[in-house]
Formats: structure tokens, C-alpha cells, sequence
């Protein structure tokens, strides 16, 4: 793993782990499904140029059914479950909850296309998951109907993440990176359109959810997933996944400077054990490193 992909993995981190601040000043006005709908679309079409100016139209036609999966499971169903999470959670914890994407990530890999997880980078693995219940031990409560729908929603979502991945690995490596994000945005975008229109709020939209979902489309989805498949493609699943280990630290950071969430000792302890577990699970300590 180049020190590169490093780099870009905290610039993707710190762009996602935005995204849970730009669902919260949103989800109210649009709706959990309005918002899916309208962030894939905006975010796929925003891609569609680069398609057309890198001549990579065909890649789309060549693999336009396992872009359409991808699209659905990388996309439409995780975003879904993580605006109606994000309706009920704070920031911060919405983001240390996406952090359970590398485990489902790894494990789905080495089910399905029998990936080998080395020792220390499993060790990495259960240091990072340990960091996490070191952040949400004191934060997750079933003690009311909402509060557990949103657990659950937000728990079941990083799983479409890791099959998403994984897919990818199998059936979209010779695939162009940016054609595949911009295919499976825009198709998940047209999959979810009757739902998007039928859910659509009769209420105005205030331009603060209007900037909100423009931020979230454009820099949390388009960008983003072109940095995404690119690492994907570069690293393989497993180490790809782990760029979520450092997204709550960011998503913390994000909610504590604009909507004014605590950052509490527990949640230092616990981005500093996410991040060792991250260092050790893409090898960037105790592994082989290139330039």
C-alpha cells in the first residue's frame, strides 16, 4: 500500500465524515428516501461530463448490470438507512457507527472471495473495533422505540457497504474507476426515482437543507466516490474499507464545530485506539510501505 493511498484515504475520510453533518441539516426538510433519491441522482450527474470528456460511455454499456447492483448497494440502500439513523443519532455517533464498515467489509471479503487476513492486520482490525466501543459505549441507548429503529438502521447499513465492495473486487476491476461511480450513482439515482417523487415534501424547503444536500451531493458523493473506487481498485476491499476507521474522527470534529456536540475524553481515547487500529490494519506500522 502506497503512502499515497494513505494520504488519500484521510482526505476521503475527512470529506465523509462531513456527509453526516450535511444529512442532519437536511433529512428534516427532505425525508430519508427524498434525500437517497436526490443525492445519487445530482451526484451521478454531476460525473456525467468527465464521462463524456475521458470517452468512458462504453465502460458504462459494458458493465451496466453489475454497475446497476453496485449502484443499489453501494448507494441506494446504505443511504437510506443512514438518513433515517441520522434523524434520531447525533453526528458524531451516526460516524462511529459507519466505522463498523471495515469489519463487515473484511468479513464479507474473506467469505466470499476468500481474502487472507493476516494476523496483524486482524489484530488492527479488533483494535479499531475496540476504539469504537470505547466511543459508542456510552451513546447508543435501546431504552426508546426511536432510538433502537435508528441503532439498527444505522448498523444494518455499512453491511450493503461491504457487499458493494466486494462485488466490485469480483465482477468491476477492469472497470474505469470514474465510470463506475458516476454509473452507479446515476443508476441508483433512476431506480430510486418513483420513490424520490412519490415521498417528495409538499412543504418548502429551506435553503439551508437546499445547500445542505448540494454540499452533501457534489463533495460527499460525487468526489468522494471517485476517490473511493480508486482506492478500491488499488488496495483491495479489506483495506479499503478501513478508511471508515477514521471517519468518526472527523465526524465528531464536524458536529462539535457547527451543531455543537460534545468531544468528551472518551471520544479522544477512542479516536486515538481507531486510528492505531487503522495503522496496523493497512500496514502503514509494522507493514511493508511504498513510496
Amino acid at each position: 500500500m502506497r503512502r499515497a493511498d494513505v494520504y488519500t484515504m484521510l482526505l476521503l475520510a475527512a470529506i465523509w465524515g462531513s456527509s453526516f453533518l450535511f444529512i442532519r441539516l437536511s433529512v428534516e426538510d427532505f425525508g430519508p428516501i427524498a434525500l437517497s433519491g436526490a443525492r445519487t441522482l445530482i451526484g451521478g450527474l454531476a460525473l456525467v461530463p468527465i464521462l463524456f470528456f475521458s470517452d468512458k460511455i462504453s465502460v458504462i454499456r459494458r458493465y451496466w448490470r453489475s454497475i446497476i447492483i453496485v449502484g443499489l448497494f453501494s448507494s441506494a440502500f446504505p443511504f437510506i438507512f443512514f438518513n433515517f439513523a441520522t434523524m434520531t443519532l447525533p453526528v458524531g455517533t451516526m460516524s462511529i457507527i459507519n466505522a463498523l464498515t471495515p469489519l463487515w467489509g473484511a468479513a464479507i471479503a474473506w467469505v466470499w472471495l476468500k481474502d487472507k487476513l493476516p494476523p496483524l492486520r486482524m489484530f488492527g482490525l479488533m483494535v479499531g473495533f475496540s476504539g469504537i466501543l470505547v466511543l459508542v459505549w456510552d451513546k447508543l441507548s435501546f431504552n426508546d422505540t426511536a432510538s433502537t429503529y435508528a441503532v439498527i438502521a444505522g448498523v444494518a447499513a455499512p453491511i450493503f457497504y461491504g457487499i458493494a465492495a466486494s462485488y466490485t473486487k469480483k465482477y468491476l476491476m477492469d472497470a474505469d474507476p470514474i465510470a463506475t461511480a458516476a454509473g452507479s450513482l446515476i443508476s441508483a439515482g433512476i431506480v430510486m426515482l418513483p420513490l424520490t417523487l412519490y415521498t417528495w415534501p409538499v412543504d418548502p424547503i429551506s435553503s439551508t437543507s437546499w445547500t445542505a444536500l448540494l454540499c452533501l451531493s457534489l463533495l460527499s458523493t460525487a468526489i468522494a466516490y471517485v476517490l473511493y473506487y480508486r482506492l478500491l481498485i488499488r488496495i483491495g476491499p479489506p483495506r479499503a474499507m478501513t478508511v471508515t476507521f477514521l471517519i468518526p474522527v472527523f465526524g465528531v470534529l464536524w458536529g462539535s464545530l457547527f451543531l455543537g456536540e460534545s468531544i468528551t475524553l472518551r471520544v479522544v481515547l477512542g479516536g486515538g485506539v481507531i486510528l492505531l487500529g487503522t495503522a496496523l490494519a493497512t500496514g502503514f506500522v509494522g507493514g511493508r510501505w511504498k513510496a
